[in-house]
């Protein structure tokens, strides 16, 4: 229990530690611990993906939800045996095991509060798709339907893909392919978005 509360006080960027994303109601609710097997490598990937991703995200549009962030191998494997929304553990799209050997990747689950709103109201999710593939050097984003959630992925060599489950479902940008809206069209989708990293923080 100290080892596991001294990993989550880890600080992966100026706006994250890794308390936020060891929480799982799956572990909670059936009694799975939540522990990193190799926790030097889940936090190292972390850190990737709290600073290249999230940390822009929350500096332009205020806080970002963590829905489901790190998985053990152990967590994401019961949860894919009892049908609770992981993929196999040896899926190389399964992105909530920071730590597997051999496998760079760090994802999360989340909510742009800000963004969600608008959704509520009729906006379209490609709207913020479009804008993280503009500004940010993900390598795979996937959106659900409740509350324009997605998934946000660091790999050090980004696939940048784009899929959706909220209609137009499917794929809306394959690895290695160019996007079909023009940077000119993808801008206007969000010309009224907040500036980038524009938010002021105390000194």
């Amino acid at each position: 229990m100290r080892s596991l509360e001294n990993i989550g006080r880890v600080r992966l960027s100026r706006h994250f530690y890794m308390r936020d994303f060891l929480m799982s109601e799956i572990g909670a609710l059936h009694g799975v611990p939540n522990v990193p097997d190799d926790p030097d490598l889940a936090i190292a990937h972390g850190r990737r993906l709290c600073e290249d991703l999230l940390d822009p995200l929350e500096e332009t549009f205020g806080r970002v939800a963590i829905r489901s962030g790190y998985r053990s191998e152990a967590l994401n494997t019961y949860g894919n045996f009892h049908d609770l929304n992981c993929a196999r553990s040896d899926n190389p799209i399964e992105c909530h095991i920071w730590d597997r050997p051999g496998t760079p990747i760090a994802g999360t689950s989340l909510v742009i509060p800000w963004f969600a709103d608008r959704y509520a109201a009729g906006r379209d999710w490609r709207d913020l798709a479009w804008w993280v593939h503009d500004h940010l050097p993900y390598s795979e984003m996937c959106f659900f339907p409740r509350l324009a959630a997605f998934n946000l992925v660091w790999r050090p060599d980004p696939l940048r893909t784009i899929s959706s489950y909220i209609a137009p479902r499917g794929m809306l940008l394959r690895a290695g392919n160019a996007p079909e809206e023009t940077r000119e069209t993808r801008a206007d989708r969000y010309g009224d978005f907040p500036p980038f990293r524009g938010i002021s923080y105390p000194e």
